[in-house]
Formats: C-alpha cells, structure tokens, sequence
C-alpha cells in the first residue's frame, strides 16, 4: 500500500530540477533520508554545518533539509549563516526528534517552512518537501511578475534600475540608452497590435544581442536600457548597435511588409563605467546627453558620452591622413529624410551655404515652421512636437536639413529648389502632417524666404 502511495506521488513532484541539501550528523539517519529524497530529487548530503556552509555555495541547492540537533554549528545556527552569507531567505526544513513546541516555534520565527518529527515516513517526507518548493516557486513566480515588463519580458523600470545600480558598483561596463527610432508612426499607420507586435520584437533583438550576464529593461514606452558587464571597448558598442539596426529593420519589413517606408532604426547612447560614474543616476544622465546626440545627428547609430560637453563624435581622433579624415568625417549610417542638427550646426550650414549661394547663384530657401496647441496657442505636448519633426524629417531630402529653435519651431533649409518647388515641399510636409490623427489639435504655419545674397 505504501508503495503504491509512494508510485502516485512520484508522478506528480517534478523529478527533474530540484535539489535538496540534507545536512544531518548521524549516518544512517543521513542515508536513510538521502534514499527517500533521490527517488524524486537532486541530492547533495553534508554531515555537519561547516561541511553544509562550504558545499552550498558550490550546489546552490533549492532548498535545505537539516537536523536540528547537531554538534559544533545547530541547525539554527546553520540558518542563520547560510541567509547571512546568501543575502537572501533560503528555504529551510528542519528534522528533530524534540517534542519541544518552543524548539518549534523558534525555527518559525527565523524564517523556516516546515518542521518534520524523526522517525518520519517516507510519504509524509516527500509530501511535505513537494509543499514547499511548490510555495517557493510561487513566491519565485509573484516576484518575477512584480520585477518584470509584462509585454516584453525584460525587467521593469524600477527593477532595471536597482539592478544596473548593484553592478555598476560591483563591475566596470557600459549603460546603453537604446530608443526605437520612428516607433509612433508603427502605431498611427498599422495599428496598436503591430506596435507591441515590434516592441516585442525589439526586446528580443536586445535580448539576443546582449550575455546572460547583462542586464536590459525596459524604461517605458519605446525606450529601453541594457548594461554591459566589463565592456568599455567602443568598437564593441558600435558592433552591437549595427546588430540591432539592421535586425530591427528586416523584422519590421517582416512583419508589416516590404513596402514598408517607416525609417525605424535605433539609436544609443552610451555612458561608461566607472569613467562616467558609479551608480545608475550618474551613468544614464551621461548616457542620456549622448544620446540626445544621435538624435540630433541623424538617429539610426550611436554615440559615447565625451566630457566636453558638447558630446562629440567618438570617432574625433587625430587623423595621420586623408583617407583617414575622410572616414572620420563620413556620416555613419544616414538615414532616409533630412538631416536633423542643432541650433548651433545649423547656424553654421546657413553660414557656409550663405557663402555658395552668393557665388554660385544656387536656389535655396529658408523656412521656418511653427506648431501651436490650436486650444491654447501655446507649445503642444511634446510627443507631438516629436512626432511632426518625424513627419518634416521623413518628407524631406537627405540633401535638406533642419533645426529645432525653442519648443515648437523648426527652421528648414531647402537647397536647389525654386519658389514653386518650395511651396510643393512645404504643401507635401503640411498634407502628410494632416495625415495623422492628432493633427487636428494643432495649428501648423510657416514663413518662407529664398536666399538673396
């Protein structure tokens, strides 16, 4: 009859992934206990607690079956080390053939799941080991939940965070930023559902470019984190971010279609460790200010963060000749649309075509867009101030450039255009902004003007 008990508990306790320490000083007690749990369990056995402190870090067991009463180190004492040791709560069974409720009680209070009497059946000791594990995987799976992105799988926010923060103070590495260039277009063209289809995706590609030893989250959004554990070479970063542009790209014509016209890419911007800084706050403001330098700079590639400030190009070395500048002032990976600069770049392009112009009579324009909440006038939510610039980018030749002025201004350089081609381009920007479903929240005017040096 036992043994039939005995059959039907073994097909239901998983036979395959756990492992149990037993930790008991008295011989045939250790080997009788030992063949009852390697019928449905990984076994490793320690005859003292010194010997169980220095086999767990090694067999990193699931959970500890220990006696109570023991010479030199007791089961208590055992506990309370291995936890002290482990940082964290492991789960623990205690046997003892004391009667003492207080004995009982006391192993409550620090934290132990269960209490068995010695002599024990060998069912009751399997069905009380299975409750166990069946209780730690549900705490297991309740935290996982808590700390994970629930459509990507990646770590949340906060869990991301605390985790970077742990070891970039434990290891040196690189804090990626990693944002999913041109992602709200996926949404206003093919739907929610095809958005978190390539948020999902996304996630994957990161996940598979990235070591089981790193870190990625997810931020919010289409934003996203990863650190690299030891990694401070760039040519290592500049490898991952063609990795992940170039599978990005193939996995949303996967998905929407060949045709698809979205320029949807990744940029990155990178800070590193302990260069840059030691804990999370101080590693993603850098990380941040480099990559708000890709997306100045034409988005689809990456950047490390350079402490003057200005962020330049990680590529600004000293050149030993012409071929060497050149590739150093070649523009990695353009993207489809205008080039998008700063202020201050744009300054000195209308400076320097300023100059062309007036010695070789090229027809340019100038123009500048302003965008207004059409409620209040003022400056729309920033998403679609994002979101219009996109739309401006993605109408406009490589050979154009813009430049955001303020919160809600962009100027635009048009180059070799004639009036009436001008109006064209504006009218095109202006009809594909209609396009989206937001526009109708806001007023969109501009001004014009040709060079006239």
């Amino acid at each position: 009859m036992q043994e039939q008990r005995l059959s039907g508990f073994f097909n239901e306790v998983n036979m395959s992934k756990s492992k149990i320490m037993i930790v008991d000083d008295e011989h045939i007690s250790l080997a009788m206990t030992e063949h009852i749990l390697q019928t449905a369990y990984n076994v490793v056995c320690a005859t003292s607690g010194e010997d169980a402190l220095r086999l767990f870090s090694r067999e990193e067991p699931d959970m500890v079956l220990s006696d109570l009463r023991m010479p030199g180190m007791n089961g208590f004492e055992l506990q309370q080390t291995l936890q002290e040791q482990s940082g964290h709560r492991i789960p623990f069974m205690f046997m003892t053939a004391d009667m003492d409720q207080a004995v009982e009680s006391k192993g409550f209070e620090i934290g132990a799941l269960d209490f068995i009497r010695k002599p024990f059946r060998a069912d009751v000791l399997l069905s009380r080991v299975s409750n166990i594990l069946k209780t730690v995987d549900q705490i297991q799976g309740l935290k996982k939940a808590a700390e994970t992105d629930p459509m990507t799988g990646l770590l949340n926010k906060t869990s991301v965070q605390a985790e970077i923060d742990l070891m970039c103070h434990q290891s040196k590495g690189a804090l990626l930023m990693i944002d999913l260039d041109n992602f709200k277009p996926v949404n206003d063209i093919y739907g929610h559902d095809m958005g978190d289809k390539i948020l999902i995706r996304f996630a994957e590609i990161i996940r598979s470019a990235i070591r089981n030893s790193d870190i990625a989250g997810r931020m919010g959004g289409d934003e996203f984190i990863v650190y690299c554990q030891n990694i401070i070479d760039e040519a290592v970063i500049a490898a991952k971010s063609r990795y992940i542009n170039s599978h990005i790209i193939e996995s949303a014509k996967e998905l929407m279609g060949a045709d698809m016209s979205i320029p949807i890419g990744a940029s990155i911007g990178c800070a590193v460790s302990p260069k840059d800084g030691k804990d999370f706050l101080a590693l993603f403001k850098k990380a941040d200010k480099a990559l708000y330098s890709v997306k100045q700079n034409g988005k689809h590639g990456y950047a490390i963060y350079q402490e003057s400030g200005a962020n330049e190009s990680p590529d600004d070395v000293d050149a030993t000749d012409l071929g060497t500048t050149v590739r150093i002032l070649e523009e990695r990976s353009p993207a489809k649309g205008a080039m998008v600069v700063s202020m201050e770049q744009f300054r000195l392009i209308y400076q320097f075509l300023a100059r062309v112009n007036a010695n070789y009579q090229r027809k340019m324009h100038i123009v500048l867009f302003a965008i207004t909440d059409k409620e209040t006038a003022e400056a729309p939510e920033e998403e679609l101030i994002d979101t219009f610039l996109e739309t401006m980018r993605s109408s406009l030749r490589q050979s154009d450039v813009i430049a955001k002025n303020g919160k809600n201004q962009f100027f635009l350089i048009l180059l070799k255009t004639t009036p009436p081609n001008a109006r064209l381009v504006i009218d095109r920007v202006i009809n594909r902004w209609n396009l989206n479903e937001d526009s109708i929240l806001t007023n969109v005017v501009f001004e014009m003007k040709e060079f006239d040096y």
